[in-house]
């Protein structure tokens, strides 16, 4: 809106509004600095909303007493271990050392997560929940673990993200998980299969359907752990890693 007199960049400003101007642009030319390298804390807060429903998920499941102490050990662990590696192993090399592996606007990664979420954890839920009504206590205890694990690591993978951990440390947390997981998820199936009587499982449909989703989250787990994560996501997190960090130092 130059009004006829020419370019805004022609006209003067008083000094309070030149001032503020000056003000304004700068705190832009640093906050969006901060966006570039991301020194962000995270775009929705310290933590989404994702992340907050995956804890309480693990804490509800935590307080049932359907998880084992071993779980609660291996969670109390993996934050310790996280704390370490990040100081003595993976500290921040640069900057960009805390950018993601892969583009945030990936559409087929994006669909790979919502499938995992839906297969690991929704459904799973929904599963328990109905459980509770139908009386199926054993395989409400079997599925309790895997989800509470899977929480835990939603939860995890969060507080790395906004805590602007290195990448290595990022991705150290998936592939921990998901190997403890593996190991849930094979006790879950073998309680399912062990379930002979309809007294005991809620219901014969409640067989299969426990039994399918122990089965689809064994082999997508597997999957994701064997041929995703340490494949394909744990060389490009390193080989991302260290050649931003090698850049830094220059």
């Amino acid at each position: 809106m130059s009004g006829g007199v020419g370019p805004i960049s022609d006209i003067s400003l008083p000094k309070e509004e030149e001032a503020e101007h000056k003000q304004h642009e700068d705190f832009k030319t640093h906050f969006s600095k901060k966006q570039s390298t991301g020194a962000v804390v995270g775009r929705g807060g310290f933590f989404s909303l994702r992340q907050l429903n995956a804890l309480a998920t693990a804490v509800v499941l935590a307080a049932s007493g359907m998880v084992a102490v071993e779980d609660f050990a291996f969670v109390l662990f993996s934050l310790v271990y996280i704390l370490l590696i990040s100081k003595i192993a993976f500290p921040i090399l640069s900057p960009n050392t805390g950018s993601p592996v892969f583009g945030t606007n990936n559409k087929i990664l994006g669909i790979y997560v919502s499938i995992g979420a839906l297969v690991g954890l929704f459904l799973p839920i929904l599963y328990i929940f109905e459980g509770i009504f139908e009386g199926d206590k054993e395989g409400i205890k079997a599925a309790a673990p895997h989800v509470f694990l899977l929480g835990s690591q939603v939860f995890m993978e969060g507080l790395t993200f906004s805590g602007g951990f290195s990448i290595p440390v990022r991705a150290f947390v998936p592939v921990f998980y998901n190997s403890r997981r593996i190991f849930a998820i094979a006790e879950w199936l073998r309680a399912e299969i062990s379930k002979v009587d309809e007294q005991h499982s809620g219901g014969e449909w409640r067989l299969y359907v426990g039994r399918g989703l122990a089965i689809a989250n064994l082999a997508f787990w597997s999957f994701n752990l064997f041929g995703f994560l340490l494949p394909v996501y744990l060389p490009r997190a390193f080989k991302k890693y260290y050649s931003e960090g090698y850049k830094g130092k220059e």
